[in-house]
């Protein structure tokens, strides 16, 4: 099955790439709402999970036992940018659990942030872990391992403790499989398992509204998103897409992009998963896809349709700051959703 082109990208007039992709939203039944293309292809979410990774920290107590508010757990779902507050509380999160740096395992890179890069550089410093997009996701792994007395070093591997922890909350959340045949590894380490589009998106409408989740689970997946959505700056940061949608609509939209063209989100009012995957990978493309299907959920509130509007279709600018395109969702896109 061919998916249908979803975004397009004018230079000028003339349309200078063209993505295709495969959009899905359920309830938390797993009845599709909506769908196009190919929404039962085995897809690996990447970091578009992380809140349901984050699960075993809450329901094991550890989240408590260490302190954590709205930020910290926001950084537990987080791919932050690694600037100065990132890190910080990165650290943080480790020091509660007795813990630094030197535990983690999700590896070294520089800031998402330029400007944080620069003054790194600047500095004579090298990134160390706590720079690492998913340090915060790393520490809420390793406070869980600490508060259940469970062996820290290893914590990262398949078939460890603490990934066993993990795969089964997703295993259970998405309803999907989580098989070795559809396993891989992720850029920080841990395993990755591919799995349909539509699991994914009914595991964000589950953890949404807790249908068929245990009454505990229920409780710790609004805890977590309600966290990401009053901290979001912590979920990813300076200008970075989750961020700038969750603060459209405060405390209502929650998102959480992945690598290769992945994006996924979660309407508590609606009830409401989504998930998004753009085929060649490209994330300028999976951000004007989501924001484009949240624009349409929310067509009866102007203010906040015309900004995610804007958001999807959005001028591109020069290094003079000059607009010499578009990158914009396609009728394919946009009329399937008003129909």
């Amino acid at each position: 099955m061919s998916n249908p082109v979803l975004v397009e990208v004018f230079r000028g007039e003339t349309a200078e790439s063209r993505h295709r992709g495969s959009v899905v939203v359920t309830d938390g039944d797993g009845k599709v709402v909506f769908s196009l293309g190919d929404i039962d292809r085995p897809t690996f979410p990447r970091s578009a999970i992380k809140a349901i990774q984050a699960l075993p920290l809450v329901e094991s107590g550890a989240a408590d036992a260490y302190g954590f508010g709205d930020e910290e757990l926001a950084m537990a779902c987080a791919s932050h940018s690694g600037e100065q507050l990132h890190v910080a509380r990165a650290n943080d999160m480790l020091g509660r659990a007795g813990l630094d740096s030197t535990a983690l395992e999700c590896g070294s890179h520089w800031p998402f942030e330029q400007s944080v890069l620069i003054d790194l550089a600047k500095s004579g410093q090298a990134p160390t872990p706590l720079h690492n997009n998913c340090s915060g996701k790393h520490a809420g792994f390793l406070c869980t391992c600490k508060h259940l007395g469970i062996e820290t070093q290893g914590y990262s591997a398949l078939g460890s403790p603490e990934q066993d922890m993990v795969r089964d909350a997703m295993q259970s959340v998405t309803g999907a499989a989580h098989t070795l045949d559809h396993c891989g590894t992720d850029g920080c380490s841990i395993p990755t398992y591919a799995i349909p589009l539509r699991n994914l998106a009914h595991g964000f409408a589950r953890m949404a509204t807790g249908t068929g989740l245990e009454p505990q689970r229920a409780q710790a997946a609004r805890r977590l998103l309600d966290a990401a959505m009053a901290a979001p700056f912590y979920v990813a940061g300076t200008g970075r897409a989750c961020t700038k949608l969750m603060e459209m609509a405060p405390g209502r939209i929650f998102v959480k992009t992945g690598a290769e063209g992945v994006f996924v989100g979660a309407l508590p009012e609606f009830g409401l998963g989504i998930a998004v995957k753009c085929d060649d990978g490209t994330t300028r493309a999976s951000e004007a896809m989501i924001a484009t299907v949240l624009a349409r959920i929310y067509r009866n509130e102007d203010e906040l349709e015309s900004k995610l509007d804007r958001f999807a279709d959005r001028e591109m600018r020069n290094w003079n700051g000059v607009t010499f395109g578009v990158v914009s969702p396609t009728e394919a896109l946009t009329d399937a959703l008003i129909n």
